[in-house]
């Protein structure tokens, strides 16, 4: 029996409609994935499963979503040893647990990419590339930057963004 962490792209099925987390511990119920919790009503599931491929639990968790919800949407699974070394490498660590997000990829982010981002930082933001996830010290909030409207799925890859206090809140729910 393994640990896992999904994350949801997104939520919102339509403007006036978003999944709760109720549902998406039944989906997880459904799909044959043992003690789903979530944390906080943005997307984040632990779940118990036999050992499997994240991305096999990638695929199975957007086909279920997509028949259950009707729209497809991105989902990232970390097994808990990779959640965990994730929460080790944070490199702003000194920064706000609100203003450092992590954009957690699917497949590595194209360094060349994150350059093409540099243009948009403002004063005292940071970025950085480790184990492939994009870490981003935004020095203030994010919504308030221009950077954040750049970290598309179309312009870097498929992934998903949470907050340093997320990140450790989920670490907490796997220890």
């Amino acid at each position: 029996m393994n640990t896992f962490i999904a994350l949801l792209h997104s939520i919102v099925l339509t403007p006036d409609r978003r999944v709760i987390m109720e549902d998406l511990r039944a989906l997880a119920k459904e799909l044959g994935y043992r003690e789903p919790r979530t944390l906080v009503s943005t997307g984040n599931l632990v779940f118990e499963a036999d050992e499997m491929r994240p991305h096999e639990l990638e695929v199975a968790l957007e086909e279920g979503f997509e028949e259950k919800f009707g729209k497809h949407v991105d989902i990232i699974v970390r097994s808990d040893c990779t959640w965990m070394a994730l929460c080790s490498t944070n490199p702003f660590r000194d920064g706000s647990g609100d203003q450092v997000i992590v954009r957690v990829m699917r497949l590595p982010v194209d360094p060349e990419k994150v350059e093409a981002l540099k243009p948009l930082m403002t004063e005292g933001q940071r970025i950085a590339i480790v184990g492939g996830d994009l870490w981003i010290d935004f020095a203030g909030k994010p919504s308030q930057s221009k950077l954040l409207s750049a970290l598309t799925t179309k312009r870097i890859g498929i992934g998903t963004m949470r907050n340093w206090n997320t990140v450790c809140g989920l670490a907490q729910m796997i220890m």
